[in-house]
């Protein structure tokens, strides 16, 4: 059973060292592996980020997206219709300019799905625990594509992904997956036409019998945020956005705006970031827990879930290990003094 004030991670563990070394080796020579061995290398890597998250004591977990790359940037390899753009820049600091890109050259489409379901098998077949699913969504998802001569714009190729999301999201559900994740940063980081985008969000999970949050953040590549870090412009129109849950991250901005939770409705649940993944400092379990308390100056605890401000797929494990069971341990002072620890 899931106690009130479950803790959680957003969707993505930090990959083993041995693991980021396999991944690398396989994608640059895929000969050097046959297929039980790189699926011996998965089976391994989802074990332990499994073990992790329970060690650490997570309530709900993921399998630490360690069949993904860069949470979305292997969901390309799925897609049809696109060819691979040389990198803008190569040396220096890393940043998003970075980041893989793709010209479109027919209509997107994706015939074998995007490997989600996959995923949730390996994930189910070595836990009981209660999970959710991340999936990145459209919008999102269309931020490392260019049209081309085929879509005139973003908002084009992300309508073309809204179909192909939709799909995966119904077959995890018939899989029997009942909590599903929508991440979706760009929205917070291009907060421009918000109408749009709620269209899209609804277009994207209609039909889909589950429970399903989004987390909106301000980017996590390589560690460095890529938007102005408010979600004031994103008030009040979150308030319509077709989900249970919004996944907002406060640890980063030492807590700024955590007054914007009291203009949620109250039909939504919100997870609040309050551990920051983008330091390599651990917070003490008091300071999670002094910042679970401000949070619930403004929401009520029954709708309230516990994580870390993004995923941790950019920071050293033993670094994640330690701050995901701080953040645990925050958790349970305040359910201490709730009555309910």
């Amino acid at each position: 059973m899931i106690p009130l004030l479950p803790a959680t991670v957003i969707g993505s563990w930090s990959f083993p060292g041995w693991y980021a070394k396999f991944c690398e080796d396989a994608d640059n020579n895929p000969n050097l592996f046959g297929d039980e061995d790189k699926e011996e290398a998965i089976r391994d890597a989802v074990r332990l980020a499994v073990q992790d998250q329970i060690y650490a004591g997570a309530d709900i977990i993921t399998d630490g997206e360690m069949q993904r790359a860069d949470f979305n940037l292997s969901v390309y390899g799925r897609l049809q219709g696109l060819e691979p753009l040389p990198p803008r820049r190569l040396w220096g600091p890393p940043a998003h300019d970075q980041r893989s890109r793709y010209r479109c050259i027919e209509p997107i489409s994706a015939p074998q799905g995007l490997g989600f379901v996959d995923e949730y098998r390996r994930l189910r077949a070595l836990t009981k625990a209660p999970i959710k699913v991340p999936i990145p969504g459209p919008f999102t998802l269309a931020g490392c594509l260019r049209g081309g001569e085929i879509y005139d714009s973003r908002q084009e190729m992300a309508e073309a992904l809204i179909p192909i999301v939709n799909a995966e999201m119904q077959f995890l559900v018939s899989e029997g997956v009942d909590f599903l994740q929508l991440d979706e940063p760009s929205f917070a980081c291009h907060p421009d036409h918000p109408e749009e985008f709620l269209d899209m969000i609804a277009a994207t999970v209609d039909g889909v019998d589950a429970k399903i949050g989004m987390h909106l953040c301000f980017g996590n590549y390589r560690g460095r945020a890529v938007g102005r870090r408010s979600y004031r412009p994103l008030m009040p129109h979150l308030a319509d956005a077709a989900v249970k849950q919004l996944a907002l991250e406060f640890a980063s901005r030492e807590m700024a705006e955590i007054e914007l939770l009291k203009e949620i409705p109250a039909r939504m649940e919100v997870a609040v970031g309050l551990v920051d993944v983008k330091n390599t400092w651990i917070e003490p379990p008091e300071l999670v827990a002094e910042r679970l308390r401000a949070a619930l100056q403004y929401i009520e605890p029954e709708r309230v879930h516990v994580t870390p401000d993004c995923g941790f797929s950019q920071t050293a494990r033993y670094i994640a290990v330690r701050k995901l069971r701080s953040m645990v341990e925050g958790v349970r002072i305040v359910r201490r003094e709730l009555g309910i620890g």
